[in-house]
């Protein structure tokens, strides 16, 4: 069974799959200006974008206000409006843009049948959205570690999310407890979207769906029933 596709609704929802400039959110003057709140709203959107492409282009360090201002079309005084500085940006650009990751998952995974069948479309719910925004997978992904104990904290807030996902895993046998082997598989995961999208490679991720679904069962089920229940081979 191949993984449903990710709507492009989903796609742009996540900062960086727009232009910070782009002309449909551009702000006009005048008596039938926008309301403040969305004015704000737009503003703080077009920012995260904007955020989004400086620090895929430059690196979260190099990347400064001005050059985020710049790529959005905002000024410096309203991204202080805004946010208390450049950090306060990425965290908020970050928990936006994966929130609306996990909500995907936690779709896909709901609309199947069984635990197995939930992973599979869970997981690929979670590649082509990467795949289908370099910038933000580059920003989450990447530039994370570059901010320091706030983005520490933050990649382990989701790495804790993705572990919900395993509630439903079978018990063990042997003594091994199933929390340790899920950690694992999620560290793995983790660290395998970092290789592909670290390589420049973030167009590919969808193409690592079957072998993370295997990863993700197999320790659980046992590599045969894995590849059965995945339907990788007859059987």
């Amino acid at each position: 069974m191949e993984p449903k596709t990710v709507r492009g609704a989903d796609v742009i929802l996540l900062p960086g799959a727009r232009t910070g400039r782009d002309p449909a959110r551009s702000i006009k003057r005048g008596p039938s200006r926008l309301p403040p709140d969305v004015v704000a709203a737009t503003q703080r959107e077009r920012l995260l974008d904007g955020l989004v492409h400086t620090v895929a282009e430059h690196g979260y360090q190099h990347a400064t206000v001005s050059d985020i201002c710049r790529a959005a079309g905002v000024t410096r005084p309203v991204f202080y409006e805004l946010f208390s500085g450049k950090e306060d940006a990425f965290l908020a650009a970050h928990r936006h843009g994966t929130g609306v990751v996990i909500r995907r998952m936690a779709a896909a995974f709901a609309a199947e049948p069984d635990w197995c069948a939930g992973i599979r479309q869970a997981l690929g719910a979670m590649l082509q959205l990467l795949a289908g925004v370099p910038a933000f997978a580059t920003m989450a992904v990447i530039e994370i570690e570059a901010v320091g104990p706030a983005g520490r904290r933050e990649r382990d807030q989701l790495l804790k999310k993705f572990r919900a996902f395993f509630a439903e895993v079978p018990q063990l046998t042997g003594g091994v407890p199933a929390e340790a082997v899920v950690d694992a598989v999620v560290g793995g995961v983790y660290s395998a979207v970092y290789r592909r999208v670290d390589s420049g490679r973030t167009d590919e991720l969808p193409e690592l769906l079957p072998v993370l679904s295997l990863f993700c069962l197999a320790p659980f089920l046992g590599p045969v029933e894995a590849v059965r229940r995945l339907g990788l081979v007859e059987g």
